[in-house]
């Protein structure tokens, strides 16, 4: 709980996550500011229900909230306390809950007034300053947050939303309360409102100069949770590279002379750490005992019935909307127009204990053409290979002939059909529900998947309908997960089609044609492996827009959860920035790597000359990246890529003895002694591989190395223990000083 009474005022900057969210009232700040304070596991501190505390304060005081010296006297010292839970909206004044006092229309027709005053305003920003650095990790949204209380914040939106759609969502939110008031009066309170707050003296608002401005007028609510997380992410990543730390680049960046100083002065007394023993004679057990002593901690295929479900249909009928629901999570990419889900892709969800595959699948056409007809194929292959059929038609389009040729289709299945009617949203619809009888296939079940209304009737219907045994058994643990990764139409889904020789992703000369990852178990030469096509990433998160921006944002989770990253590159075009961003993004995430130049079959002579010099400039900064020339048209050298994953694997799970790294560090030291800084020469007492995937070497230390020198320490471990395909990280851990007695 924040307790405001007699805060704590801590001085200095906020230094940890802080995301600053301003807008008008009504725009849906609160909602959204606690769903991404749940995502980031942060604080959530709602600066609007402050102000509305001290308005409500002030009239139970009987003050005229004109009477501008009565209402600072009054506000000076609250007796207030926030709940920082985002799932609890608990605000206490004097021991009581006021959080439904605080948000009735008196409250609301005062409140601007109140917090126009500038000493009122003073004194709760300086306590939601306050807050938020105890809080540590905070989502905060108000007015004047990006402007004027957080300027600095490397995160900040503005969330807005046009007048009327606010007084809808205002006036909507009254009624469900059975309070009676008419639109018109709540449309012209929230333009009085806009009006007083845009013109105040005192921190007026608008959007700060750097805040992402966000309308979410034609957005539904888990798009703006999505795009504001989009933004915190790129945001954050943003504000880390004005500082020059880039992902690990912060662990490379040259200390500052004030950093220096600061670590010279500490004053190590070499006298108290006695001589280094690398320890030539160890056994394994005191190497063991050693780590223990410095605080260190060491470190199948499985088959499941499960069956699957298939989600068909025509396009844009709300499919991947169901499949979201039915997951209870966002997973598919859902935008408002046809053709957004291409290929058939399965998602694990659980229902009243049950586990089953949801597959989800594009829009089938008869007549579709091209790569229309492609994704209509991968939903013939759903069909053919389901346990059990929900096919979804539009309650508010009703039967099209593409929903009669379906139907007929399914009326010969051999599996469990259940007819799904959605975008069910009225009561009033119940009579639109008497043509889809005429498909003949039952019952239809009405279902709203936006809103979720009878999607667990549906579930119920689907585990029912179930087998005793499903057609074919799943994997569900056991092979190792690769994921392709490259700009858009670098020939990521041909690769998956010709090494899992079937069409198992949706192929087209247009870039950008993958938006979801599509996973594929390949059996290779020597293993049985998981391979993810991912979207290829075409810009920053924030710049993309669409099903571009949703398709970026699971791909970077795909490559998270992968074991190692197969990144393509296009052989026949230069290396892009572009290219670069990518690759960056997958050493950051601590991948496994192999490099792949795609399009062999298009090279000459003059373009290899190229490309020799292009590595040598852009890629030079990887020489542990194991690199295969390929072609996935033709099939060229695809059968060097299963020894390269699998020797990039094994540099990832490779772990050196405590023994070896100590011997190895002594030589190394020996040869080449780091730096002196200050007039004193940092000694490494002791080194260990704290973790694998990817491999982390700790050095303890009585001094900072400099990042040119853990450079060089990397560049000879790879020499002595090869760690060829895997990133290796070097962390510097500086003993303190033991305090004298």
């Amino acid at each position: 709980m924040f307790n405001i009474e007699n805060p704590r005022d801590l001085p200095g900057e906020h230094t940890g996550l802080l995301v600053a969210v301003d807008g008008p009232s009504g725009a849906g700040k609160s909602t959204a500011c606690r769903a991404i304070a749940e995502e980031l596991s942060a604080k959530y501190l709602d600066t609007g229900a402050m102000y509305r505390v001290a308005t409500l304060h002030v009239l139970n005081q009987g003050i005229d909230p004109a009477d501008t010296e009565a209402v600072v006297a009054a506000t000076a010292a609250l007796p207030l306390v926030v709940n920082d839970d985002p799932a609890s909206r608990e605000v206490l004044l004097d021991g009581k809950d006021v959080s439904a006092e605080i948000r009735s229309a008196e409250v609301t027709r005062a409140v601007s007034a109140v917090s126009a005053i500038p000493a009122v305003r003073d004194n709760l920003v300086a306590l939601q300053r306050s807050l938020a650095r105890e809080a540590g990790r905070c989502v905060l949204d108000g007015r004047d947050i990006g402007t004027n209380v957080f300027p600095d914040a490397p995160a900040k939106i503005f969330l807005t939303a046009s007048a009327r759609v606010r007084a809808e969502r205002r006036h909507a939110e009254l009624l469900a309360k059975g309070e009676d008031v008419s639109f018109e009066e709540v449309f012209a309170d929230v333009e009085r409102r806009d009006h007083l707050d845009s013109t105040r003296a005192t921190n007026p608002l608008a959007p700060a100069e750097d805040a992402y401005v966000l309308d979410s007028s034609e957005m539904t609510l888990e798009q703006v949770i999505d795009t504001m997380m989009a933004i915190v992410e790129d945001s954050c990543d943003a504000y880390a590279e004005s500082l020059g730390l880039d992902g690990d680049a912060a662990e490379d960046r040259e200390l500052s002379e004030e950093e220096y100083r600061v670590l010279d002065a500490a004053d190590f007394d070499d006298s108290e750490f006695g001589e280094a023993d690398f320890g030539e004679n160890f056994t394994e057990e005191q190497w063991e005992e050693m780590e223990r002593a410095f605080g260190v901690e060491p470190d199948g295929i499985v088959e499941e019935n499960l069956c699957t479900v298939a989600i068909v249909g025509r396009p844009n009928v709300g499919k991947s909307s169901l499949v979201n629901r039915f997951l209870g999570r966002r997973e598919a990419v859902v935008e408002d127009f046809p053709g957004v889900t291409r290929d058939r892709i399965s998602y694990l969800a659980e229902w009243n204990g049950r586990r089953f595959w949801v597959q989800d699948t594009g829009g089938w056409d008869p007549d579709a053409k091209g790569i229309h007809g492609a994704i209509a194929r991968q939903a013939e292959t759903a069909m053919a290979t389901a346990d059990v059929i929900v096919f979804v038609v539009d309650t508010k389009v009703g039967i099209t002939a593409t929903d009669e040729v379906m139907a007929r289709r399914l009326q010969r299945s051999e599996v469990p059909v259940i007819l799904v009617a959605n975008k069910f949203d009225s009561d009033a619809q119940y009579g639109d529900m008497a043509e889809f009888y005429g498909l003949g296939l039952g019952d239809p079940y009405p279902v709203s998947a936006q809103h979720g209304r009878g999607g667990a009737d549906v579930l119920d219907a689907v585990v029912a309908a179930f087998p005793a045994n499903p057609r074919h058994p799943s994997i569900v643990e056991g092979p190792r997960r690769v994921a392709l990764v490259g700009k858009p139409n670098v020939g990521k889904s041909s690769l998956l089609n010709k090494i899992s020789g079937e069409e198992r992703s949706v192929v087209d000369n247009v870039a950008g044609t993958t938006v979801d990852p599509v996973d594929s178990l390949v059996q290779l030469d020597q293993k049985l492996w998981k391979f993810i096509d991912t979207a290829g990433l075409r810009r920053k998160v924030k710049n993309a827009t669409g099903h571009e921006y949703y398709a970026s944002l699971r791909t970077k989770s795909a490559i998270d959860a992968a074991e190692v990253c197969v990144f393509l590159l296009d052989a026949s075009e230069p290396v892009s920035e572009q290219d670069q961003k990518v690759l960056n993004m997958i050493i950051e995430s601590g991948r496994a790597l192999v490099i792949a130049f795609n399009k062999w079959d298009l090279m000459d002579e003059d373009r290899r000359e190229l490309l020799d010099r292009e590595i040598d400039l852009q890629l030079a900064h990887i020489p542990w990246a194991r690199r295969i020339n390929i072609s996935a048209k033709t099939g060229r050298a695809l059968q060097r890529l299963e020894p390269a994953m699998l020797e990039a694997l094994e540099s990832w799970d490779q772990r050196v003895t405590t023994g070896q790294l100590n011997n190895w560090l002594r030589q190394t030291i020996a040869q080449n002694p780091p730096p002196m800084r200050g007039g004193r020469l940092p000694r490494v007492l002791f080194a260990t591989q704290a973790s694998t995937r990817p491999p982390v070497i700790v050095l303890f230390t009585t001094g900072f190395l400099e990042a040119g020198y853990r450079r060089y320490l990397e560049r000879r471990f790879r020499e002595t223990f090869g760690f060829e395909g895997s990133p290796v990280r070097i962390a510097v851990r500086v003993r303190e000083k033991r305090k004298r007695k």
